[in-house]
């Protein structure tokens, strides 16, 4: 049982970037593909910071590795906030 703990310690790391990797390239692509600029992302940087302080206050709550919880937060907020597109002011 140890063994399963420990290979998904080691391996959640690298799952969490590989999910953001891509959902920053597909963003990418998404915004190439309007090429009408109105889009504001302003939501990324918000839910990514919101994502990483829940996920380290889960992380000490249920006693568990806190950069794992700042990783997996802020892969969280990182999705929620490139979903919820920000209407430009102007």
């Amino acid at each position: 049982m140890n063994d399963i703990y420990e290979f998904t310690g080691a391996a959640l790391p690298w799952i969490a970037i590989a999910l953001m990797l891509a959902v920053f390239f597909a963003r990418g692509a998404a915004l190439k593909k309007n090429g009408d600029g109105e889009y504001v992302s302003e939501g990324v940087a918000v839910g990514m910071a919101l994502g990483m302080c829940f996920g380290v206050a889960l992380s000490a709550a249920l006693n568990i590795n806190v950069g794992l919880g700042m990783v997996a937060g802020m892969m969280l907020g990182l999705i929620a906030g490139s979903v919820i597109a920000k209407k430009s002011a102007a």
